[in-house]
């Protein structure tokens, strides 16, 4: 007797009742960010990387057949903005007619659709600016911020300034960055070390605790740039300040160095940003390697993994401090149980149409559904390359 094939689609896989809308179209744009001043950190000094003067974004815009619409963006510093958007225009096909509230789903597909160049870095890198597109998609469509859709904790965030930190600037002009972020209404502030002469730090670090006083929130970040013996010796030189945290003394994938650093100094250490996967990330939380975790959904893979790590990271009551992209990541802060912190920089405001407010120390989430973002006419004029992709009709 010969069988006949199965050719039936199994049901897991058939639409159903439940599939109330599909994607429709998807706009991809490759947009640079021009920096108004070449911008130098450790890594700088060190000779590893050139000063940084633009800021690589790629946008994903999806729009579905019931005229819902969603944005969401990645972005690359210094070098793999042109990377990722090939691997977006590669992937992107595979969405279309897909229904948009299946996130994690579709996730897994983009992550196969690419799946020979690997499960981190630059290709989730790329998966990630369409899994935030999905996400304030859905948000947009309920009428809810996105932390409102995720649950938040809180409707604001402590937020601490970076940009006017950095060691290219005169330590003079630092204090005057300091002072106007304050006045702002940020709450805290981040300053740069990692310079060959440690001293130098000590220095810097020293006038700006003395003009800002004891009672402002103070971190300094080392980009990376110390070994495991001079992180510990700077780190013991840095207690007197009062800091927040100490961020990336060690290379980023050193998750021993880090526990012993942890374990050996009162002021809490932070690392994480340049992890691009949960895997990487769990390796710093089972080695309790971190005192504060600084995952940037843009670089693991956008809100589902985010999403993931967080619940990881609150199991092991883990301060959470997310890298850059505030837009974000505001709602992903203020959806984690423990208090946060969000980063605030002023670099990505021509970007788009709308401000985040900031208070008392806080960055507050807006009544505006999804992320509250559109991209302003600047962000357009800065566009390089543009791809579209519509469903057949």
């Amino acid at each position: 007797m010969v069988s006949t094939p199965n050719t039936t689609t199994p049901a897991a896989l058939q639409r159903g009742e439940a599939t109330l809308d599909e994607i429709a179209e998807i706009r991809l744009s490759s947009v640079y960010l021009p920096l108004a001043t070449p911008v130098s950190d450790a890594k700088v000094l060190t000779g590893r990387q050139k000063p940084m003067t633009e800021v690589a974004f790629l946008f994903v815009e999806i729009g579905t057949a019931e005229g819902h619409r969603g944005i969401g963006f990645s972005y690359s510093k210094r070098a793999g903005g042109p990377g990722q958007f090939a691997h977006a225009k590669e992937i992107a096909p595979t969405l279309l007619g897909e229904d948009p509230s299946d996130i994690a789903k579709l996730w897994t597909k983009l992550v196969w659709a690419g799946a020979s160049v690997g499960r981190s870095g630059l290709a989730t890198q790329a998966v990630a600016a369409f899994d935030v597109a999905l996400w304030d998609l859905k948000a947009t469509r309920a009428g809810l911020p996105l932390a409102k859709l995720l649950g938040a904790h809180r409707d604001s965030v402590r937020c601490y300034n970076t940009s006017g930190g950095f060691l290219h600037t005169p330590t003079e002009q630092v204090l005057e960055n300091a002072s106007a972020s304050l006045a702002q209404g940020i709450g805290g502030i981040k300053i740069k070390v990692g310079q060959p002469d440690g001293k130098a730090d000590l220095r810097r670090l020293a006038a700006v605790r003395e003009h800002v006083g004891d009672d402002v929130p103070l971190m300094v970040d080392a980009n990376q740039q110390w070994d495991r013996a001079t992180a510990q010796r700077m780190g013991r030189a840095l207690e007197e300040f009062g800091l927040v945290w100490i961020e990336e003394p060690l290379d980023a994938y050193d998750a021993k160095g880090h526990a012993a650093l942890a374990a050996s100094l009162d002021t809490p250490v932070a690392t994480g940003e340049m992890l691009a996967s949960v895997a990487e990330h769990w390796e710093l939380l089972r080695h309790d390697a971190a005192d504060i975790i600084q995952p940037d959904a843009p670089r693991i893979g956008g809100i589902t993994q985010f999403l993931k790590l967080a619940a990881l990271a609150e199991h092991q009551q883990v301060q959470l401090a997310p890298h850059f992209a505030m837009e974000i990541h505001l709602h992903l802060a203020a959806a984690y149980p423990l208090e946060p912190w969000v980063e605030h920089f002023d670099w990505l405001e021509p970007l788009f149409n709308e401000r985040l407010r900031i208070s008392g120390g806080r960055m507050h989430v807006s009544s505006r559904p999804g992320l509250g973002i559109t991209l302003s006419e600047q962000a357009r004029a800065w566009t390089r390359e543009e791809q579209a992709f519509r469903a057949r009709s």
